[in-house]
């Protein structure tokens, strides 16, 4: 079966935040959500939060302007914006768990098509939960960014999630290569579809029952 080619890494999470509402407070995890600070909203001010004790984060540095004493989550170089702040991890911890945080873009192994969220695991490179279980807890919106299936092609959107969950039913939209939808109570509805992907390359790739929304359309990164 041939693989379409779908969207990059860069192009998720261009389109993710293409919905990030204006002045809104957005905590970005580990992986591809990470990427969202270099994206441009030039008619929106986000202000981009993150785990180890950063808010007001901006795009990447130029490659030789890299400062060692500012990470991301990621432990990628990041630069502030003017008024950014940066404080102790534990109060950036107090701001997720009072519920300050307006969306958080997380990474995932698996999304379940009830929302559950799997995105920990002691098998794999990091193990342990980190503070994905408290921005599942206390963000007030959940978004996934992820590729549509693993390096060997098994899906990650699945009716029922085999890795220990994270939390259960908090996602609301997902991100990935090849479409944008949302779990709403029926199930999951494919609103989006990436360039030179059609709805029977997405459910082939899919571990549960997907509907295509009657207004879909393809997905925009311009």
């Amino acid at each position: 079966m041939t693989t379409p080619a779908g969207l990059t890494r860069h192009d998720i999470a261009r389109r993710a935040a293409k919905d990030l509402p204006d002045s809104s407070y957005v905590n970005l995890g580990v992986g591809i959500p990470t990427l969202v600070a270099g994206m441009p909203t030039p008619d929106r001010e986000i202000f981009f939060h993150s785990e180890n004790g950063v808010l007001g984060m901006g795009p990447p540095p130029p490659a030789g302007e890299e400062d060692p004493n500012l990470i991301n989550a990621s432990r990628s170089p990041i630069t502030l914006l003017p008024g950014a702040s940066i404080f102790h991890h534990t109060d950036a911890f107090i701001m997720i768990r009072g519920g300050h945080i307006d969306v958080a873009l997380l990474g995932a192994f698996q999304v379940s098509v009830s929302g559950d969220l799997a995105n920990w695991t002691t098998r794999e490179a990091i193990p342990g939960v980190g503070g994905a279980m408290d921005l599942a807890a206390g963000a007030k919106q959940v978004r996934v960014l992820m590729e549509h299936t693993t390096r060997d092609g098994a899906p990650k959107i699945v009716e029922r999630c085999t890795y220990p969950l994270t939390a259960p039913s908090v996602v609301r939209r997902i991100y990935t290569d090849l479409a944008v939808m949302d779990v709403v109570p029926e199930g999951l509805v494919v609103r989006e579809l990436a360039p030179g992907v059609e709805f029977d390359d997405v459910c082939s790739r899919t571990g549960c029952r997907l509907t295509l929304a009657p207004d879909w359309r393809r997905i925009a990164l311009s």
